[in-house]
């Protein structure tokens, strides 16, 4: 039985290696005890992503792990929904969340990003000064929400998925509840021209339906990206070939995101997913309503598709990750993710190419969670283009 305990955590990457030489499905079981089939290779994992066998209704659950424990407001999203319902909304969000719009955004990205440089410290955590807050503004701008009401959004995530007790999620869900039924009732009242003003003037949303996009995009918007920035600097500064790569030629920035999405993905494993029949999967029969997990993070690790699979290589040309998904469900908000990514890793690197790790690689500490893969801190030393040290005030 596979446990996602201390261990398992802090060399993800050879525990899977391990897994995929054994066989591709393996029995697990999650830190609150819950049962789950586990997916390793990169092939099956791919095609699962997109199989209509597999729901991701939580009401097609016979038990095991089923996610997080959400208000029923809140879970009428894209992540708990399977076709035909799924294809409705999706196409209605996509009609307020268009590449276009997000594209509009790149000016606003790279202004938030520059202020939020120009703030560094000369010995700074990363995550706190930059990874974190960049995302955190961007949804700000996008939903709509005044930068001075997004301070509790991170403290709400963080409690939502590493809680200190059950509790403590509980009152975290209930205050990003309430903070966004006031924030919609705000926009119906004066939409304005931001996303969320945009999609209170549709009449195909019901109001949980509305209610639970603002959540989704607020919450995987905001996560995700704050891990991979922190993430992809961690690994490039690490590698000073790499990073002396895309520093040489930022025309790289794309296929190094595209690298870092594989090479250290925010989400090592996709949304869980319940099997609408008996399913066989490498020889390997699971019953209708059991838990599964595709470990993202293991597939992008299979030699039998990424040649060199544990190098990471910013030069990678061919690389079908699946950092963003793959079939009906690929991530809506995958274009501004990219967006973010692209624009505050591009700007951070030109700024201060000088930068460097403060502790050694090995000592960088991650956050304890089997759902998300991102660090605690990133301590770094900030230098300036010139080379010198900024000191400290």
């Amino acid at each position: 039985m596979i446990r996602f305990d201390e261990e398992f955590l802090k060399d993800p990457a050879s525990a899977y290696a391990r897994l995929r030489a054994e066989g591709p499905v393996h029995r697990a079981e999650t830190p609150d005890g819950a049962q789950v089939w586990l997916v390793t290779g990169y092939d099956d994992v791919r095609a699962l992503l997109g199989d209509p066998r597999l729901s991701l209704d939580k009401a097609t659950s016979s038990g095991g792990y089923r996610g997080l424990s959400l208000p029923p407001a809140l879970d009428k999203n894209l992540l708990n929904m399977d076709a035909p319902e799924h294809t409705r909304l999706r196409k209605v969000l996509g009609k307020a969340f268009t590449r276009g719009q997000v594209e509009r955004l790149r000016p606003r990205v790279a202004e938030i990003a520059g202020e939020l440089l120009d703030g560094l410290s000369s010995r700074a955590d990363l995550i706190a000064e930059y990874a974190a807050p960049l995302p955190i503004a961007v949804i700000c701008e996008l939903l709509g929400v005044p930068a001075a009401d997004a301070s509790g959004f991170r403290g709400w995530t963080d409690r939502i998925l590493l809680p200190a007790s059950p509790e403590d999620a509980k009152e975290a869900l209930v205050a990003m509840y309430g903070f966004l039924t006031g924030l919609i009732a705000a926009k119906r009242a004066e939409p304005g021209e931001d996303l969320l003003g945009t999609l209170v003037t549709l009449d195909e949303l019901t109001e949980d339906e509305l209610l639970s996009a603002a959540f989704l995009l607020l919450f995987a918007g905001y996560e995700n990206v704050v891990h991979q920035i922190g993430n992809g600097v961690a690994a490039l500064l690490a590698r000073p070939d790499q990073l002396a790569a895309v520093l040489a030629d930022p025309a790289l920035l794309p296929s190094t995101v595209d690298e870092l999405l594989r090479f250290e993905p925010p989400g090592p494993l996709a949304i869980r997913r319940f099997p609408l029949e008996d399913v066989e999967i490498g020889g390997v029969t699971i019953p209708a309503g059991d838990t599964v997990m595709l470990a993202v993070a293991s597939a992008h690790r299979d030699g039998s598709r990424f040649p060199d699979p544990d190098v990471l290589d910013v030069h990678r040309t061919e690389n079908p990750h699946v950092g963003f998904g793959h079939g009906p469900h690929f991530c809506l908000g995958a274009p501004l993710a990219r967006l973010e990514l692209e624009t505050g890793l591009g700007m951070l690197l030109k700024r201060f190419p000088g930068m460097r790790l403060a502790v050694a690689p090995e000592e960088l500490r991650w956050r304890p969670s089997f759902r998300t893969r991102g660090l605690a801190e990133l301590p770094v030393i900030v230098f300036p283009p010139d080379g010198t040290v900024v000191p400290d005030p």
